[in-house]
């Protein structure tokens, strides 16, 4: 009998998981019981243990990547790289946010007496400092163990590339072991990943259960129009603009999305990117990345690189703008690109950073932040496609950089996924090793 694929698997679970939501919306006196005894266990399961892998991954693998190279020049050009395509990409999608919200008007219409009464959320904590000085300090690690327990993903790249350069300058015969142990433990975190990627359809299930089961109709028609103003910007940002990014590279973006739609399904899913870095950095590497740019520029980018937060920026500034009826002049909107593009880079790494970057904005350009609070009421269901857009994004970045560097290989078969081919899998991770020990 065939076995079942992943995505076949993930499809069900998210199917499941969208009737068992809307059915507890006619039991309401089991709803809540249900939710937190069962649903939201299940997939906080699936979350906790895909954040438990990426820190681990990411120190060995960047590690490795760099000790492993040996051209210390060569990786500070790769970087550089990156952080300008993540500039010139994030800057672009802040201002096809607002090109989208100034055609679509999403707040247009919207009755701000019927938002009142439907669900909203507490926002997420914006008072952590982002100006510069502050942001560099929160880059560097005070306590490596400290920040690695908390997850916090730019201290942890930056003691990794420190710890690889630091590495890579021994003499070969004290390099050269450590370089083969911290191999054998990004392998071993490849492995991990596919263990627990049998329980994403279980996960699954449980996160889209409690997404649908706690936004009713009446939550949601008041805001159906931005909600489908930001899948509709989504969709044509991952086609028109990093499409045509991808076709200037000589990339076929619809062949990458084919690639990678187990980890795009999955995103989307969770709404939590954390949950696919592993497994994306193995597609793009067998997509034809080489393993020391793979590592290097989408753990960067899973900060410095959210496509889909800045494309909502955009539209989520105007939606407030519009529903509180302010008018803003093409000057004003040249002020909020600045504002924004300055907030965002700032904002890198902040937990929250959607509603940091949207705060400060709306701040600065004297609109009420008390608006956000609509959107956090049903910023959930938006965050799905917007996490699927960040993958996507951070799946062409290293694509595009390995280009760049002349160092992209033209994949020689379709890219399938992990669980579906494990001999070749275990093959290409020892070359892979064997190839960064020499």
């Amino acid at each position: 009998m065939a076995k079942t694929s992943l995505v076949t698997r993930i499809i069900a679970g998210l199917v499941l998981g969208v009737v068992v939501g809307a059915l507890l919306n006619f039991f309401p006196e089991y709803k809540a019981w249900i939710i937190s005894s069962l649903l939201q266990p299940v997939g906080d399961i699936f979350i906790k243990m895909m954040k438990m892998i990426v820190v681990p991954l990411v120190f060995a693998c960047m590690v490795g990547a760099i000790a492993g190279n040996g051209d210390s020049k060569a990786i500070g050009r790769v970087g550089v790289k990156a952080l300008f395509y993540f500039f010139v990409v994030t800057s672009i999608a802040i201002v096809c946010g607002l090109l989208v919200g100034n055609l679509a008007q999403p707040g247009v219409g919207a009755n701000l007496t019927t938002l009142a009464n439907t669900q909203t959320l507490s926002l997420p904590s914006t008072s952590e400092n982002t100006g510069f000085g502050q942001v560099i300090l929160n880059i560097i690690p005070d306590n490596i163990v400290g920040v690695m327990a908390q997850g916090k993903l730019l201290p942890v790249l930056f003691f990794s590339v420190m710890f690889g350069f630091g590495l890579s300058a021994l003499d070969k015969e004290k390099k050269m072991p450590l370089i083969a142990v911290v191999n054998a433990i990004s392998a071993t975190m490849f492995k991990v990943t596919h263990i627990v990627m049998h329980y994403s359809p279980i996960g699954i299930f449980g996160l889209i259960g409690v997404t649908v089961a706690n936004f009713g109709l009446s939550a949601l028609l008041p805001l159906a129009k931005l909600i489908a103003v930001t899948y509709v910007a989504v969709i044509l940002f991952g086609v028109v603009v990093l499409g045509g990014i991808a076709k200037v590279a000589g990339i076929n973006i619809f062949d990458l999305i084919k690639a990678i739609k187990d980890e795009l399904i999955l995103a989307f899913s969770t709404a939590a990117s954390a949950t696919v870095m592993p497994q994306l950095i193995e597609k793009v590497e067998a997509y034809g990345a080489p393993r020391s740019i793979a590592t290097l520029v989408i753990p960067t980018g899973y900060s410095f690189n959210l496509d889909g937060a800045s494309l909502f920026v955009g539209i989520g500034t105007l939606f407030i703008a519009q529903l509180y009826e302010i008018p803003l002049s093409l000057a004003d909107q040249a002020m909020l690109i600045i504002i924004m593009v300055l907030t965002s880079k700032g904002a890198a790494g902040v937990p929250g950073a959607m509603f940091v970057i949207l705060t400060a904005t709306l701040t600065s350009a004297g609109l009420p932040v008390e608006g956000i609070a609509f959107i956090a009421g049903v910023y959930r269901l938006m965050d799905m496609p917007i996490t699927a857009l960040n993958v996507l994004g951070n799946a062409l970045a290293p694509l595009v950089v390995a280009k760049w560097e002349n160092q992209y290989r033209m994949p020689a078969a379709p890219v399938v996924a992990p669980e579906e081919r494990p001999q070749v899998l275990t093959s290409s991770i020892s070359a892979g090793s064997s190839a960064n020990a020499t």
